[in-house]
Order: structure tokens, then sequence, then C-alpha cells
């Protein structure tokens, strides 16, 4: 079967505090923008516009379509870095599902952290994602589901946030993903208190 290369990159502001990381894109059919999260049917922007503007249709630029402009304009705001846990994968079903991911090659993930000095906090948004970045760290504790654990990387204590997914495969209202990842952000000092949604 042929491998399919990430066709994204990192994106990595060097002031970022948080490095949010998924498994892989969706099938390129799939995108309402050349970034990440950008399936219309995925939550995440949508989750992230409730939390931090009172509005999930924020980073909307139509009903159908995400605004790259806004969503790379917040993730350098409150600096916020994504990537994914894949840089190589074999796609076992023509379709954005992780259950039907095969992982050829994952993140470097020193190298990703070398470019973010300022980080204090890895999130991933799924179990291959997770699955994923713990076979790089394999001393480190699985948190559970809103749950975070610290552990080190080099000379770098570092908080591993497992949060929910932002799938709507994932079987949660909009507003209970959201109060998991407000509980994060507020940790992280990116968002305050008043801002509950």
């Amino acid at each position: 079967m042929m491998t399919e290369l990430h066709p994204l990159g990192f994106f990595l502001p060097p002031s970022a505090k948080l490095l949010m990381l998924g498994s892989f894109p969706p099938p390129k059919a799939r995108w309402s923008m050349d970034f990440y999260y950008p399936n219309i049917q995925n939550d995440m922007w949508r989750i992230l516009g409730l939390l931090f503007y009172g509005d999930k249709d924020h980073f909307l630029a139509t009903p159908k379509a995400f605004s790259r402009e806004k969503a790379v304009a917040f993730c350098e705001e409150k600096g916020v870095a994504l990537g994914d846990t894949a840089c190589e994968v074999i796609r076992l079903k023509a379709n954005a599902s992780d259950k039907f991911l095969e992982v050829v090659r994952p993140i470097d993930l020193n190298r990703v952290l070398a470019q973010l000095p300022h980080c204090q906090a890895i999130a991933v948004t799924g179990q291959k994602a997770m699955d994923t970045l713990l076979s790089l760290l394999p001393d480190v504790e699985e948190p559970k589901v809103g749950d975070r654990v610290l552990f080190t990387h080099g000379d770098r204590l570092l908080r591993l946030y497992r949060m929910p997914s932002s799938s709507r495969a994932y079987p949660k209202p909009l507003a209970e993903k959201a109060a998991v990842y407000q509980r994060m952000f507020e940790e992280l000092g990116l968002i305050r208190n008043e801002n509950r949604c």
C-alpha cells in the first residue's frame, strides 16, 4: 500500500506555550481550509470559538469552511503550536478515521520541541495520537481523558494532557468537550476564569 506524507508540516509559533497534537489530517477532499483541523465536521475550531470568543462559529469563513486567517491569527496570539503525531502513514481506508491509520513514521519530538523554547505542555486530541506519542515516551504514564501527567523531556518539565477528540465520532456534546478544554487553557494561563462558557 502507498504511504502518505503529512501535507501540512508543523505550525510552530516561537512563543507557543502549548503544543496540540492530533494524529493525521483527513483526506484532502474533506478539507475546508489548508490548516489544521480542516474538516468542517470536526469541532476543534468550534470548541476554541466557544471558549475564547463566546461564539462556536467564530472561525467560520462560510457555513461550509473555516477561516485559515482567523485560525492562524488565534494560534499566534495565544501561543498555540499545532502538529500531528504521525508524519507518514498508510491509510487503510479512504476516510478520516484513526482506526484505519497505520503510522509509518512518527513525529520527531526532539526536533519539534527544540523549536518551542517556551512550551509548557503537550495536548493530544485522540487515542491514536496518544498511543503514537507514548511509543516515543515509554516511561510516561497515560493520563485519563480530560486529565494530565507531568513528565521530563531532557531538562524540561512538561505537562501531557489527554483531551477529548474533537471529531464528531466522539459522542459528547460540544459544550461538554469545551469544558474539558477550558480547564487545560486555564491551567496554562491562556484563558481566564471569567470567560467560562
